[in-house]
Order: structure tokens, then C-alpha cells, then sequence
């Protein structure tokens, strides 16, 4: 089976929907972030105060390439994976690229509290909602990569996970 790779803003529900669908199909799940935590050994809000935006940025790339080296793996991205092409390009070599999408509302809701979404956290100069429009804005048409997109604002994990599935059949990466 391709891998399936979950993109989206902060706050879609991808390491919450990519736990459920890896289980739902009996492959591995990936959360990027906590790889790169693992592998520098530092938490990613540290990384970026200590070291800057630009050397998580590598260390992503470099998570990236070995994940994507992978087979039969859910793939949960970071917010921000998009916005490097080759991080794209090496994810969509093995894999189907599944956008998980949510409105301000849901997203303010879910990225709630402060100091774990260092790029947010940065842009939120007291207005965070604003913040999170600017971003989605920015992101927007890189998010449009994905073959295939899913509005998590109004649905638990596993209805996004039946969603993805229904696709993946449709697809025929999946055989049903």
C-alpha cells in the first residue's frame, strides 16, 4: 500500500486522524514532528527559540526524506512541511496526499494554548484568530496539493478516517 500522507494547518486533527486511520489499516503511523523531537532530541518550540526557524526547517527535510523511504505508513506532517517543494515532492513519491482542512473557529479552538505552536505563536501579536486567518491565507494554495481534502470542523477522527477510506477505495489504493 502507498503511504498516506496528512497535510493541513495546525489544529485539522492530523496526528488525531492519522493514529485512528494507521490502525483502521493495520500499516504504521508517523507523527513528523515527534520523530524530529526524538531524533535532535529537543522539543520543537525549543528548537525553534534556540536554534530558529530555518535549522527545524532542515532537520524537518531531513525526517521527511527518511519517512518517505517508508511503505504501509500513515504520515501525519507539521503545519508548515508544505511549504518546502521538496518536502512535497519526496512525500508524494510513495504516497497519497490527504489535506485536512477545518475553519478559524474549530482551529482557534483547538490551538488554544500558547507556547506549543511556535510559527502561531510568533504571528499572534494578541490576536490570534487573525494570526491563523493570515497563515491559512499564506498556505492556502500549497494545502491545494493534496489529492484529496477533508473539512474536519465538524467531525470526530473517525468520521475523517471513513472519509480518507472511502476515497482511498475509490482510488484503488485501497482494495476493499
Amino acid at each position: 500500500m502507498k503511504n498516506v500522507v496528512l497535510i493541513g494547518f495546525m489544529g485539522t486533527g492530523k496526528t488525531s486522524t492519522g493514529r485512528v486511520l494507521a490502525q483502521k489499516l493495520g500499516v504504521s503511523f508517523l507523527d513528523l514532528d515527534q520523530e524530529i523531537e526524538k531524533e535532535y532530541g529537543m522539543a520543537i518550540p525549543a528548537m525553534f527559540a534556540e536554534k530558529g526557524e530555518a535549522y527545524f526547517r532542515s532537520c524537518e527535510h531531513a525526517m521527511v526524506e527518511k519517512a518517505a523511504q517508508r511503505q504501509n505508513t500513515v504520515i501525519s506532517t507539521g503545519g508548515g512541511t508544505v511549504k518546502d517543494p521538496k518536502n512535497m515532492e519526496a512525500l508524494r513519491r510513495g504516497g497519497v496526499i490527504v489535506c485536512l482542512q477545518a475553519d478559524v473557529d474549530t482551529i482557534l479552538a483547538r490551538t488554544a494554548s500558547k507556547g506549543e505552536r511556535p510559527v502561531l505563536d510568533k504571528e499572534d501579536q494578541g490576536d490570534r484568530r487573525l494570526a491563523i486567518e493570515k497563515l491559512i491565507a499564506e498556505r492556502r494554495e500549497l494545502y491545494k496539493q493534496a489529492d484529496f481534502s477533508v473539512d474536519t470542523s465538524k467531525l470526530s477522527p473517525l468520521q475523517v478516517v471513513d472519509e480518507i477510506l472511502h476515497y482511498l477505495k475509490l482510488r484503488g489504493v485501497l482494495h476493499a
